[in-house]
């Protein structure tokens, strides 16, 4: 009812003559006019955020570089898949990605890839590839008593910082384990260069 009012009397006291020209001049609306409170500017607009998906961008560190996340297997490890496609395969961890979490068991979850040709003459194929498992996805596994057990930390008389699995005792981070990962990835690294190279 106010508006209405506020209305009539604005075009009451417009007065429309001949002589008198509206062009270039500027109107005053009447519905700005009875707004009791004027609407103030924002000084900090708002911006509108699109929320990214996990895959789309990696957690950073104000450095820029990609946070590392903690796990509980490390390169080498036997481990048992706990859930998922592959559930009850056991397998050796071969590679890590600490950024988001992942690593790489042999023989499970294998995905199908085609390849193209290379070379003209050579035919495309198709070929199974170990595809990344989350972490949490997995146990430990001790293959003498054939049983997964959660991992557990302590310190030896000599100092040393070791891994152990919680419900056999048995450790985890031996020196000669270690010595035979090593030799392991070097027999892999020199047949692969021989390979390459004839």
């Amino acid at each position: 009812m106010a508006t209405m009012s506020a209305l009539q009397s604005s075009f009451t006291s417009l007065s429309l003559s001949s002589n008198s020209s509206f062009l270039g001049q500027r109107l005053i609306s009447p519905i700005s006019l009875s707004v009791a409170s004027p609407v103030k500017p924002a000084e900090n607009p708002c911006l509108v955020l699109a929320k990214l998906k996990r895959w789309e961008r990696k957690e950073c560190k104000p450095n820029s570089l990609p946070i590392l996340h903690k796990m509980h297997v490390k390169f080498g490890d036997t481990v048992k898949v706990i859930s998922g496609r592959d559930k009850g395969k056991i397998g050796e961890v071969t590679k890590i990605f600490t950024h988001n979490s992942t690593i790489v068991i042999k023989d499970v979850n294998l995905k199908t890839k085609h390849m193209k040709s290379r070379e003209e003459g050579e035919p495309g194929q198709i070929v199974k590839i170990e595809a990344p498992i989350h972490s949490s996805n997995v146990m430990l596994y001790s293959k003498e008593k054939d049983v997964v057990s959660r991992v557990g930390h302590k310190v030896l008389a000599d100092g040393q910082k070791v891994r152990y699995l919680i419900k056999t005792g048995e450790l985890i981070d031996t020196i000669e384990k270690w010595k035979q990962l090593k030799e392991a990835k070097d027999k892999e690294t020199t047949q692969v260069a021989v390979t390459s190279a004839s």
